[in-house]
Parts: C-alpha cells; structure tokens; sequence
C-alpha cells in the first residue's frame, strides 16, 4: 500500500508540477517571441522533461546511476512510439520541413552519439560534460534562429504572451516546488517495486519510471493534437529527446557519471530504430497518419511486454 501511494502521488506530483511548468515558462519565452514549433522544441520540451530530469539526478544521487539511465533511454523511446503514436491516433500531426530537415537529423545524431558513448560501459563525467555543452548550443541556436525568421506564428499559443510575467513566474517556481519532492516518492516507489518484483533498476527505469516521467509528454501533446498544434505535439517529442540525452544525461554524467552496463543491444536497437524510422514517416506526405501512430503504439506495447519477460 505504502509502495502504491508513493508511485501514484509521485506521478501525480510530476505531472502537476510539470503543467505548472509549462505554462509559466512557455508563456515568458513567447513574450521574447519565438515560434510554436521552437516554443515546443525548446521551452515545452525542458518543462515536459523536467520530471525525468529530477528522477535521474534523484536517482544518481541516492540510489542507482541504471535508473537514471534506464529512464531516459525508456523516455525516448516513449516519447516517439507512445507520445507521437497516440497524438497522430487522435488527429493525424503535419510536419514542417524544419523538423524533417533539421530537428529528426539532430536527433538521430545525438542518439547515436550516446550509443557510442556507452560502448564501453559507462557515461564519464568528460562525456557528460560534451553532451551538456550540447544543449547549450542547440538551444541558443535554436531560439536565436527562430526569431531571426519570424516569431511566434500560432495565435492559439501566441495568446499566452499576454499573460503577466509576474503570474508566469508564480507558476514556474510553483512547479518547481511540487516536482521535487514528487520525484523523491516516485523513485522510492520505483526502487521497492525493482526489488519485490526482481527486476533490474534498469529494466524498471525503462518501463514504470520512463512512461511515469512520459506523462507530461503525453499530456502535451495529446491535448496539442486536440487542438489542432501539430507543431507543439511534434516539437515536444522531438525535442525532449535532445533534451533528455544532453542536458539530462549529460548533466547527470557530469556530476556524479553513469553505469551503462544494464542498458542491451536489444535497447540500442529499439532506441536508435525509432529515431531512424521516424524521418520517413514524417516524410510521408509531411503527416503522420493514425495508422503509423497505431503501428507505434503497437510496438511500444510489444517492446515493454518483452522486457517485463
């Protein structure tokens, strides 16, 4: 009972302290006025990632660098086969040239660039700190380019600008706030869960902690495709990637370094696949159609049945 409480209010803690976040901080970056898509490459993506950023540090620091590990490989490959596959179910999601030009290359890039780091094993503080000098870049880059062409081009997200600065802030600290210690029950949670059930750290990094930090990247971009704002539900999953591997990863790796021998060839595979399949089916008429986001959804199911075996 204990072990369920603190899962449940973890997750819940994670994903109201990340709506919190997202709000306040897309709101104050829009008044510097950026685009939709680079609002949800960039802004939305570190909100929506900022459970398994906190998770991962957590867990670095109290417990096991595998779960850190486990759950941000597990994220990334929620984020295109569950995230991406449930929004383009809902509504199917139009992609822009940018994404299929620039962000899916990036990402493909950075994913490979983690798989060959941990080819010996481990992630060194030395390689933590090249991923995390990684998202400085991409970020910096990313906004200055966007307001270099244009600003924002979506009324419905343009709107939030007008919000008060001082309200905005208000909900990011208070976001802040409430994912902390919702990050300290999840891991507790996760961890008993691993040693009843005698599993690896790594293996429940990959299934429970990585779809329980996924939620706000499911949120998003659910409610994103609701919307209609293909560009936000594409750049969130797209984006915390990047941002998983090199400010999450490369921020854990520099402060405490991290354990990569639970991570499989077969973990690999899948996580380096998606990346790779997800640039022609974005570039399938630009649109990512709801038999593809079933197809994913599918696989994902397919792939966590086969790790819980």
């Amino acid at each position: 009972m204990i072990t369920a409480i603190q899962l449940i209010g973890g997750v819940l803690m994670l994903y109201i302290g990340a709506e919190f976040l997202v709000r306040g901080a897309a709101a104050l970056a829009l008044r510097i006025g950026v685009s939709a898509l680079v609002v949800g490459l960039t802004v939305v993506s570190f909100g929506t990632s900022s459970p398994e950023l906190i998770v991962s540090f957590n867990a670095a620091m109290k417990y096991d660098s595998a779960i850190a590990l486990g759950n941000v490989v597990g994220s990334n490959i929620a984020n295109i086969a569950l995230v991406l596959g449930l929004a383009a179910m809902i509504k199917p999601l139009r992609v822009e040239l940018q994404v299929i030009r620039r962000e899916v290359p990036l990402m493909l890039i950075v994913t490979l660039l983690l798989c060959a780091m941990l080819w010996n094993g481990e992630l060194a503080q030395w390689e933590g700190g090249i991923l995390f000098a990684g998202i400085i870049v991409y970020a910096g880059f990313t906004v200055y380019w966007s307001r270099k062409t244009g600003g924002a081009d979506d009324a419905a997200v343009r709107s939030l600008s007008k919000q008060r600065w001082w309200i905005s802030a208000l909900s990011v600290l208070a976001g802040l706030v409430v994912l902390l210690p919702g990050a300290q029950l999840f891991v507790l949670g996760a961890v008993t869960v691993a040693e009843r059930m005698g599993l690896s750290t790594f293996v429940i990094g990959l299934t429970v902690v990585a779809i329980g930090t996924s939620l706000p990247e499911i949120a998003a971009s659910v409610v994103a495709a609701f919307r209609g704002e293909g560009d936000l539900a594409i750049g969130n999953a797209i984006g915390s990637n990047v941002f998983n591997i090199l400010f999450i990863l490369g921020l854990t790796a520099l402060v405490f370094g991290v354990d990569g021998s639970g991570i499989s060839m077969i973990d690999f595979a899948v996580m380096v696949g998606l990346a790779v399949i997800s640039l022609p089916i974005m570039r399938t008429g630009f649109v990512i159609n709801r038999w593809e986001g079933a197809l994913l959804v599918i696989g994902y199911v397919a792939y966590v049945v086969y790790l819980l075996n």
